[in-house]
């Protein structure tokens, strides 16, 4: 009996070329043994009520789309019940963060590829009250970025675009007056910016610990960042960015965590993979270790890489051209 493999695809994400290539990957997945149900996602969360109700019945889940997708997929596959199984990725968004961090092909044809050829392994999960994400929840300036900043200067400039702009705009953005405890420890205080992430790369420029940074070790790696109050500590801030050095700067916070609790004066708009999860005053951030298992060419990636806290860095795989799309605005 053949195994069965059901086939998400966000029909509004990313490259058009997705569409040309489909057969070419449904072909992949058939020669590996695969009896292939492809199914195009309607909505934002099409994906999690498919995976909800029909997930259980097939022996490996794919889905096709930017980070949006993979969130929303995944979702679906932490509500499924008790049985699970493995799942692929196709990126097809424009910044793939998820991606990056696993170094999954944004090539879909060899994508699908590593999907069927590779090992499975397990990821961590986070969840922020009661929403699931899978690489980051966080509130202010950088999780803008990847959307404001121009196509344009993102064609001439690849992904050091969206430092640029979060370095232009720095002493504009609004703060939040917060409180958060990190397993124990406990900052106070007016903050710019905030993530809990289990990712290498966020808005398209990696996110690297100045210790281990694994993906399957049931810790957040938590970065805040809080707000200039003159000219000076701007230029502080900017400096450890463009070096890549935050360790003793008095402007950042960083810990690794499996659970974060924020309260907030003021309702703080967070997004969760790059999509917006809503106004909250008090955000509870738990990670659920190891919860997801997921076909990857090479695995030992989740293991863990030490380095500094930000690279700019673009992508030769990667063409930025102006018919991208990411799961944000045309996309779901």
């Amino acid at each position: 009996m053949k195994k069965k493999l059901l086939f998400i695809v966000n029909p509004k994400a990313g490259r058009t070329a997705i569409r040309n290539e489909l057969f070419e990957i449904i072909v992949v997945f058939s020669e590996a043994g695969y009896e292939v149900v492809v199914y195009p996602t309607t909505g934002p969360t099409d994906a999690e009520r498919k995976i909800c109700e029909d997930g259980a019945d097939y022996d490996l889940i794919v889905c096709a789309g930017g980070d949006g997708t993979m969130e929303n997929t995944v979702s679906g596959y932490m509500k499924m019940g008790e049985k699970k199984v493995p799942i692929g990725y196709i990126p097809v968004g424009t910044t793939n963060d998820f991606a990056r961090s696993l170094k999954i092909s944004r090539k879909p044809i060899e994508a699908a590829k590593q999907i069927v050829s590779g090992n499975s392994c397990n990821l961590d999960i986070g969840q922020i009250n009661d929403k699931y994400f899978v690489y980051i929840a966080a509130f202010g300036i950088f999780t803008e970025i990847s959307y404001r900043t121009k196509q344009s200067l993102k064609k001439v400039m690849g992904h050091s675009a969206y430092i640029i702009e979060a370095i232009r705009n720095l002493g504009n953005y609004k703060a939040y007056r917060l409180k958060a405890e990190f397993d124990g420890a406990t900052i106070t205080g007016d903050y710019i910016y905030g993530m809990i992430t289990n990712s290498h790369s966020v808005a398209g420029f990696r996110v690297r610990g100045s210790v281990h940074v694994a993906l399957d070790d049931g810790k957040f790696d938590c970065l805040f960042i809080k707000a200039p109050k003159n000219v000076a500590e701007v230029q502080q801030i900017v400096a450890a960015i463009l070096a890549n050095n935050m360790e003793d700067n008095e402007m950042f916070f960083y810990c690794k965590a499996t659970k974060v609790h924020i309260e907030s004066e003021e309702v703080i708009p967070w997004t969760i993979d790059g999509e917006f999860a809503g106004n909250m005053n008090v955000a509870d951030i738990t990670n659920h270790k190891q919860a997801v298992e997921i076909c990857l060419e090479n695995p030992s990636v989740v293991e863990g890489i030490t380095e500094a806290f930000f690279d700019l860095y673009d992508d030769p795989e990667e063409d930025m051209d102006d018919n991208h799309e990411d799961d944000m605005g045309n996309g779901w």
